[in-house]
């Protein structure tokens, strides 16, 4: 009786292409994966920095109004090479309404701030994130 060797190759031939699509799908999905996270902690990084940002626009506002009582305008500034603006509105003789936005990337934070000022002291009434345009 005469065993067919051939065969056999062929089984195992396909079962190593079986194997290594297998394995190629699986460390295709686990770049992926990795590739995905890696953004998600990008834009966790940016929105942290275009925070910081904001707070830093936001309180040189109040600097600016805490030096003259009567300043509204809009003013950008820039804290290395990251900028941002803010615009202080008079609402009233004592009351001021400070609006800021720093973008980081495609990641902006946006202050919305209401001051009232007397000639002692500034006042934040309310300090609020604002979402959208």
């Amino acid at each position: 009786m005469v065993k067919n060797t051939e065969q056999s190759g062929y089984v195992a031939l396909m079962a190593v292409l079986i194997m290594g699509a297998a394995t190629l799908a699986i460390g295709l999905s686990l770049l992926a994966s990795g590739t995905d996270n890696q953004r998600m902690v990008l834009v966790e990084q940016q929105s942290t920095r275009a925070r910081a940002l904001v707070n830093a626009c936001t309180e040189e506002a109040l600097q600016q109004i805490h030096d003259n009582m009567t300043y509204a305008g809009t003013t950008n500034l820039t804290i290395e090479t990251e900028s941002c603006q803010y615009t202080v509105t008079s609402t009233g003789t004592s009351t001021r309404t400070i609006d800021a936005n720093a973008t980081i990337g495609n990641t902006t934070r946006r202050l919305k701030v209401y001051v009232t000022i007397s000639t002692t002291s500034i006042s934040i009434i309310s300090w609020q994130e604002v979402s959208g345009a």
